[in-house]
């Protein structure tokens, strides 16, 4: 398990997923069989192309971590498109998603130390004091 939480670690994971699910989403809202579905904008390719090119950003974020600001300025503009072509972007939650994932993906830093607990930092100031009072 370290293996897999390490590799996570080393990428923007979180952002990479929120985007594939989006485009997930979306796809999902246009073939769902409602009476409710809207039928806006452009329904042929464009319809199935900007969801499914979604989910391949969110991928390639995941599995290429390098050319994140790309991919995660390429998804949002897909992300905002979906709200013309499909469905109002897939009753607005996978537009959401994937606007949440790609601006996650692309705030975030690379070789960053893991955030620490409070109560950490608070333990490791307090012996640094106690270190202190000791040798003075």
């Amino acid at each position: 398990m370290s293996r897999y939480r390490e590799w996570r670690g080393h990428r923007p994971f979180a952002g990479g997923v929120l985007l594939a699910l989006g485009g997930a989403e979306i796809l999902l809202t246009m073939k769902a069989p409602l009476p409710v579905i809207l039928k806006i904008g452009m329904q042929g390719l464009a319809g199935y192309l900007l969801p499914s090119l979604m989910i391949v950003c969110g991928l390639l974020i995941l599995f290429n971590p390098t050319q994140r600001l790309f991919y995660s300025i390429l998804g949002i503009m897909l992300s905002l498109g979906t709200w013309l072509t499909s469905n109002i972007g897939g009753f607005v939650v996978g537009l959401l998603m994937g606007a949440v994932g790609s601006t996650m993906a692309f705030g975030w830093l690379p070789d960053q130390e893991p955030r620490q607990k409070r109560s950490a930092k608070r333990a490791a100031a307090e012996q640094g004091e106690k270190h202190a009072l000791e040798i003075g």
